[in-house]
């Protein structure tokens, strides 16, 4: 059984089917699954999670650059908080920023980070239903 559906974003229309065991969209680089069974594709929760990381270090990794700070590489872990009390929504997300470079300046990668935490569209979106944390490491490799 398929059932088709519309989603309307900014730049488009993406259509989404209903499947046996859960939803389905296809992009130009490749289908995405989405089901509340990690066998048949990616938990809603760990969208939320990803598209609230990604766009988080994607506008940080852009400020950096912009800069022109040498940020040779970098991790971000996300600890996630659920209540199972309210539909196992999200209380909590708490991103770690671990960065490893050469001349890294700490006060100058915090401030980077509270600018691009002010515009990440995804953390701004949910920012007053999701406490957001975010903590930064860095390595230096002078």
């Amino acid at each position: 059984m398929e059932i088709g559906f519309i989603y309307i974003l900014r730049r488009g229309v993406v259509d989404f089917y209903l499947k046996e065991q859960g939803v389905c969209t296809s992009f130009p680089y490749g289908q995405l699954n989405i089901s509340g069974n990690e066998d048949y594709g990616f938990r809603p929760y760990q969208l939320m999670v990803a598209s609230i990381a990604g766009c988080s270090a994607s506008v940080f990794r852009k400020i950096l650059e912009k800069q022109k700070l040498n940020v040779e590489e970098w991790h971000i872990s996300a600890e996630v908080e659920r209540n199972p009390e309210e539909a196992n929504r999200i209380d909590r997300i708490h991103l770690r920023y671990i960065v490893k470079g050469k001349q890294l300046d700490r006060a100058k990668l915090e401030k980077n980070l509270a600018i691009s935490r002010k515009n990440c569209s995804m953390i701004r979106s949910v920012e007053n239903s999701i406490d957001i944390e975010e903590s930064l490491d860095y390595i230096d490799l002078d």
